[in-house]
């Protein structure tokens, strides 16, 4: 999750007056970022009271030093801080330092931010005032990348890797809690500013998950939560994504892809799309329709941010509702 405000479930017996935000910050070896990180806590505009709860995981570089030094200004400031930690051989990973940075904090909602990421002044602030009209719902924001291709550099270079050469094939938390709140009846809510620069490098916990790990995931979520609910819907886009996610759709599921639709003038003069290694005969050839030809529902596989704004604004220009006539898959 790289930007959310919960209700916090964390027990408030801690503070005779609960704080209204509790910023929850995991740490290992983060020297290199915390300055900026912790920055950008001091600079919220958010007029409320505010905490910012770390846990250190047995980090062996100088990042306590730099909480400590950060803890008198934010103390001044009026944002109280909170620290604990341990000093074992071995981190015990983003999961377990979330969770007891959540023990001991007071704050009747918590806002997640990663040791390597920075907050703009005005996150806390906007993401607190939707939390409080939608109090079922996670609240998430638009991020910036750094770098601005990152994802997609990301994803090339740990899918070459050989099973070997990977530290660890780790759990995407943050995924597997979002689909357990949606199946517990619980809401999302995106405020749309970017409020978070979400930094890909070497170090980032993000390379311990593989990237096929959480589209399996993501696809099988679509399938359970969505999909039953429409009789038919159209991939919007035919390229190389859309036709991953039609792939990697059950049977059933496939039958239910009317068409792609795609702006590309190339794909949709060919008309279709067959998939070659289906069992079936004839092979499916799904037709591939320019936008405005298409019919709702849409399940998005277009990465936002990417086309200069182009996209966005012909997906504004269709007048739809999302959740009920399109879903962000990518």
């Amino acid at each position: 999750m790289q930007a959310s405000g919960y209700p916090a479930a964390a027990a408030h017996g801690q503070a005779s007056t609960p704080v209204q935000v509790s910023v929850i910050l995991p740490v290992h070896d983060a020297e290199l970022w915390l300055d900026e990180c912790l920055g950008s806590v001091l600079q919220q505009d958010f007029e409320g009271s505010m905490e910012l709860s770390i846990f250190n995981d047995a980090s062996k570089d100088k990042s306590m030093t730099i909480i400590e030094k950060w803890k008198e200004k934010l103390e001044v400031s009026g944002i109280l801080v909170v620290i604990g930690g341990h000093d074992s051989p071995s981190p015990r990973g983003v999961g377990y330092s979330k969770n007891q940075a959540i023990a001991q904090s007071s704050g009747s909602y918590l806002c997640f931010l990663d040791s390597d990421d920075v907050m703009m002044p005005q996150r806390v602030r906007l993401q607190h005032a939707a939390a409080v009209r939608h109090p079922t719902s996670i609240i998430g924001c638009q991020v910036r990348r750094e770098p601005p291709n990152s994802t997609e550099r990301y994803t090339r270079w740990i899918n070459q890797l050989a099973p070997d050469q990977l530290l660890t094939q780790g759990v995407p938390e943050d995924l597997l809690f979002f689909h357990e709140h949606l199946r517990k009846g619980g809401g999302l809510v995106r405020v749309d500013q970017i409020l978070l620069l979400y930094r890909y490098h070497p170090g980032a916990a993000t390379h311990s998950v593989l990237e096929t790990t959480i589209w399996t995931h993501r696809v099988r979520f679509l399938e359970e939560w969505a999909l039953p609910h429409w009789a038919t819907f159209t991939i919007w886009n035919a390229g190389r994504q859309g036709r991953r996610l039609y792939r990697s759709l059950t049977a059933g599921s496939r039958c239910k892809v009317v068409a792609f639709c795609d702006v590309d003038e190339n794909k949709i003069k060919k008309g279709f799309y067959c998939y070659e290694d289906s069992q079936e005969r004839p092979k499916p050839r799904v037709p591939v329709l320019h936008f405005r030809a298409a019919q709702p529902p849409f399940v998005i596989c277009v990465k936002l941010d990417l086309t200069g704004g182009a996209f966005e604004d012909n997906l504004r220009s269709l007048n739809l509702q999302e959740g009920r006539d399109f879903l962000h898959f990518s």
